[in-house]
């Protein structure tokens, strides 16, 4: 199931991956980005392109929706994390606002799509 919903993340325009452990932050857009799964490596974007990423599918045991509030708009995203409930990776649907701060109806029904897909439940677990 990790890859059906990379996979979707990765078809939703400017959806914002970000890698990140405590040395270092990665950051990369999904527009235009491939997805290939070979054993446990899901490889997002090419190999041979400015930047890429290469999941190890065996250690994400979680992926959570979250809708955080902050202070003049609300942040969505879904968070994937390790056995030691460490965030590994999250992708963050941006501009999900217009110039004035109106939710953008559209940005919205692809977040929430994607959580009705997958059961409508805040925390998915792999096994």
């Amino acid at each position: 199931m990790l890859y059906e919903i990379l996979s979707d993340l990765v078809k939703i325009e400017n959806v914002l991956f970000v890698i990140r452990n405590e040395g270092a932050v990665s950051e990369i857009r999904s527009n235009e980005l491939t997805i290939r799964q070979k054993e446990k490596w899901i490889n997002i974007g090419e190999n041979d392109g400015p930047c890429h990423m290469h999941v190890n599918s065996e250690l994400i045991k979680k992926a959570e929706f979250v809708k955080e509030q902050k202070p003049e708009r609300i942040s969505f995203s879904v968070r994937f994390y390790n056995e030691n409930n460490e965030r590994v990776l999250a992708a963050f649907i941006t501009k999900m606002y217009d110039d004035d701060m109106n939710i953008i109806s559209e940005r919205l029904s692809s977040y929430e799509g994607l959580f009705e897909k997958y059961g409508s439940k805040d925390t998915i677990s792999f096994f």
